[in-house]
C-alpha cells in the first residue's frame, strides 16, 4: 500500500466522500451542517446547507446528491479533535435530502409508515435506482433509539422498512454484482449482510437480527463507522477507536487494515475515484482531514456515479 497524502485540513468532521470525475471530492461537514467540494488543489466551498447534520452522501440516477441528515449533534472537543455526543437541543430531525450541485436542498423523506426517521447514516443505490440507507438512531443520556435498514427511490413516492431493529446501523454497501447488502453495526463491531431478491427485497435466512447473515465479527472494542466495496468484492469498513480500515474478504475474513499517518479515533469513511479507481480517498474526522492513498486494487464502480 502505498503512502498517504493530505488533500485538506479544516474540515468540520468530514464524512460521506464522493469522489467527481473531475477530480474533486464531495464531503459533508456534519458539524458545520454543510455539503461541500474539495478541489484536488486542497480549496474547500460549500455547494449547500443542508441543516442539522448531513451524513452519507451518493450520487442518484439524476444526477443530484442525495445525503443522509441525522438531524445534528452536540459536539465536544477531545485535546482539539472534534468528537459527536448526543441529541442536541436543537435537533432537527431525521431526513433524505436530495441536493443539486447549484446548492438547492430538498427534503425528500422525514418518515416511513409514521415513524420518524431519527439519524439516517449512510446510503447506496443499486443499478434499478433506488437506494438502501441506514438509520442508526440518536443517542440521549439515558435511552438510545433502535436502527434499521430501509429502501427508497429518488422520485419521494415509496420508502419501506426492510430490516428492523439493527443496534446502530451504520455503514451500508451492495457486492459488486448487487446480489448482496452489507450493513456495519457501530457499538457491536459486526458487518450483517443479506441476499438480495429484487429492489429492496432480502432473504433472510441467517440467525442475526432480521434475519441477516454475520459476516464478520471484531473482537475487543472495534466499533464500526461507514464501508465501501472494491472490485474483488471486499467489504472495507472504517473502524473507530483504532482509527484504520478494514478490509474484509468476501467470505468474512479479516484481510488486512490501512491506517492513516495521524492517529484519529474518528476514522468514519472511505471512496474510491481517480481514472482507475485506484484512489481511496478517506476520512479522518476528528481531525478534519481529508486523505488520499492508492488501493491495492480498483474500488467498485458505484451505480450512477460514472
Amino acid at each position: 500500500m502505498a503512502g498517504f497524502r493530505e488533500i485538506t485540513s479544516g474540515l468540520r468532521f468530514p464524512e460521506g466522500p464522493v469522489a467527481l470525475s473531475d477530480g474533486s471530492v464531495l464531503v459533508v461537514e456534519i458539524a458545520r451542517g454543510a455539503l461541500s467540494r474539495v478541489a484536488p488543489d486542497g480549496a474547500v466551498s460549500v455547494v449547500a446547507d443542508c441543516g442539522g447534520g448531513p451524513n452519507g452522501a451518493a450520487i442518484g440516477p439524476d444526477g443530484a446528491v442525495y445525503v443522509c441528515n441525522n438531524g445534528g449533534f452536540a459536539w465536544l472537543e477531545r485535546g482539539g479533535r472534534l468528537v459527536p455526543g448526543h441529541q442536541p437541543a436543537d435537533y432537527l430531525g431525521g431526513r433524505i435530502q436530495r441536493v443539486t450541485l447549484d446548492g438547492e436542498v430538498t427534503d425528500l423523506y422525514t418518515e416511513v409508515d409514521g415513524h420518524p426517521l431519527r439519524g439516517p447514516n449512510d446510503l447506496v443505490f443499486d443499478a434499478d435506482g433506488g437506494f438502501y440507507f441506514t438509520d442508526l438512531g440518536k443517542r440521549r443520556p439515558r435511552d438510545t433509539d433502535r436502527g434499521g435498514l430501509y429502501y427508497a427511490t429518488p422520485d419521494g413516492r415509496h420508502i419501506a422498512e426492510i430490516a428492523y431493529p439493527l443496534t446502530e446501523a451504520n455503514g451500508v454497501g451492495l457486492s459488486p454484482d448487487g446480489s448482496r447488502v452489507y450493513v456495519a453495526e457501530t457499538v457491536t463491531g459486526r458487518v450483517w449482510c443479506w441476499d438480495v431478491e429484487g429492489p429492496g427485497r432480502l432473504r433472510r435466512d441467517g440467525d442475526g437480527p432480521a434475519g441477516a447473515r454475520l459476516l464478520h465479527g471484531f473482537s475487543g472494542y472495534r466499533p464500526l463507522d461507514s464501508l465501501a466495496v472494491d472490485s474483488e468484492g471486499n467489504v472495507c469498513v472504517a473502524t473507530l477507536v483504532t482509527g484504520e480500515i478494514s478490509v474484509l474478504s468476501p467470505e468474512g475474513s479479516l484481510r488486512h487494515t490501512v491506517r492513516p499517518p495521524r492517529h484519529d479515533p474518528h476514522v468514519t469513511n472511505i471512496c474510491f475515484g481517480g481514472p482507475d479507481l485506484r484512489t481511496a480517498y478517506i476520512t479522518s474526522s476528528g481531525w478534519g482531514l481529508l486523505y488520499a492513498t492508492e488501493w491495492h486494487c480498483p474500488g467498485l464502480e458505484l451505480n450512477h456515479n460514472a
